[in-house]
């Protein structure tokens, strides 16, 4: 019989917060290791293979966090941030994006736990009952994990925009973001 460390367990049961400010700095690590360059390879999440730069710089984040129909949520546990999203509240319901979960500890069932609360989160702060995401078509392993939870597939799809280094520089010409829906209980 195995015994989870302190730290596994505390990553399985997180405290949840909106981010602040003084979050910046560590959000910016959090989603850039999780996309892009070399720490994100130790995760299944990456997009390394994909994108190169970065994908989101502290004037990009703190300016999430300065919106009004945006939530940054964090997941702190064992005296840190170990995961984040971005909600946005719109009009059709609420948009989940910037998902990160620290890539050492992806594929303990954190993430799982993570959306439940941000899909929790958008239909209690806001009464929204439909979720929304855009993910690179190029990543079925991922549409899968969110279609296992309950995600479908619209056919909606949409040209990844490129010129644009605020996403990302890409390493290819045909990517495009399908996007998800969910429909949140009320």
């Amino acid at each position: 019989m195995t015994t989870e460390s302190t730290e596994e367990k505390a990553w399985s049961e997180p405290t949840y917060r909106h981010a602040e400010r003084a979050d910046v700095p560590v959000l910016v690590d959090l989603v850039n290791s999780c996309y892009r360059g070399d720490a994100s390879g130790k995760g299944w999440t990456t997009e390394a293979h994909l994108l190169d730069g970065q994908r989101v710089d502290p004037e990009g984040m703190a300016e999430l966090l300065e919106r009004t129909n945006t939530i940054v949520l964090v997941a702190e546990a064992a005296g840190r941030i170990v995961a984040c999203c971005e909600l946005q509240r719109g009009v059709n319901g609420a948009y989940f994006g910037m998902f990160s979960v620290r890539p050492e500890i992806q594929g303990g069932g954190l993430g799982r736990r993570v959306l439940a609360e941000a899909e929790r989160t958008a239909a209690q702060e806001w009464g929204c009952r439909l979720m929304r995401m855009k993910v690179l078509k190029q990543r079925p392993e991922l549409i899968a994990w969110y279609e296992r939870r309950g995600y479908t597939n619209t056919g909606r799809t949409e040209r990844f925009p490129y010129g644009d280094e605020v996403f990302g520089l890409p390493r290819r010409d045909d990517l495009s973001f399908v996007e998800l829906t969910r429909e949140l209980p009320a």
